[in-house]
């Protein structure tokens, strides 16, 4: 890094630059991921230089920046790429709620926002100790979060925890510590077996079609398909592990739980 705090940052996930904007470090920005769509007016300011697992390498380097902002090991072969070519990457490997509001805090102070990201981790931190507060000794809906769909894999660290949060309880969250996908995926007879109440699916990048999940082998057999019960998440919300899932991807999954009180 030439210079700190870092005057050129090009981001490589979509979490990262959310999170400079709610700094209001957006000037810093000069590139970012094709993913990135929070805030709306990112697509039309910052230029696109990678979509997740590759990047355009000399466009990145002729772009000089101080730091480049990268996503766990899926981005590794880019990050060492980048490292090769002599510029500073910093690399986050979040996987849960505690793991995203270490990142805005340690972003934060490496952008010379560390009291601005603090107080946005506070802001979070309530509204997520209220959130649950609010369900607390409530009935909790069975939940089956779909990541993917073939094969199916079900949610991450993160998305189990906010499940719970907003009232639900996620019927694979002995899985979802695991960081790998492939680790995470689960057999059609498992989900058939685990019973859910609700089917949130959130398949990235690529549209939900429920009634290809309620026409799967066996699954009229679930609580959540005879009710029709399955909701998309959508991925932009869920699935980037930054303020994007702790605001309106938990809203959304709340929503959701709601409803199934007026299909009751």
């Amino acid at each position: 890094m030439r210079r700190f705090p870092p005057e050129r940052i090009v981001c490589l996930t979509e979490e990262t630059v959310e999170t400079l904007y709610l700094l209001d470090a957006q000037d810093r920005i000069v590139g970012v991921s094709g993913y990135a769509v929070r805030p709306a007016r990112v697509r039309r300011e910052k230029p696109r230089v990678a979509a997740f697992t590759s990047a355009d390498i000399p466009k990145i380097r002729a772009l000089d920046p101080d730091l480049v902002l990268a996503f766990s090991d899926l981005q590794a072969a880019i990050v060492a790429e980048l490292i090769a070519a002599g510029l500073t990457v910093m690399t986050y490997n979040q996987r849960d709620v505690a793991g995203i509001l270490a990142m805005i805090r340690h972003l934060g102070a490496m952008v010379g926002r560390g009291a601005q990201a603090a107080r946005l981790v506070a802001q979070y931190e309530d509204r997520l100790a209220r959130c649950a507060a609010a369900v607390e000794g409530q009935p909790r809906p069975r939940v089956y979060f779909e990541e993917w769909d073939a094969p199916m894999i079900s949610g991450i660290g993160w998305v189990s925890e906010l499940i719970a949060i907003a009232g639900g309880q996620d019927v694979f969250a002995d899985l979802a510590r695991h960081k790998a996908a492939r680790d995470r995926i689960v057999t059609s007879d498992q989900v058939v077996a685990a019973a859910p109440d609700i089917i949130l699916a959130s398949w990235c990048g690529k549209k939900l079609r429920p009634g290809q999940i309620a026409s799967r082998p066996g699954w009229q057999a679930i609580p959540a398909v005879r009710a029709g019960r399955i909701v998309e998440i959508k991925s932009p919300l869920i699935l980037q592990p930054g303020p994007a899932a702790l605001t309106d991807g938990l809203e959304a999954i709340r929503k959701a739980l709601a409803s199934m009180q007026d299909t009751a």
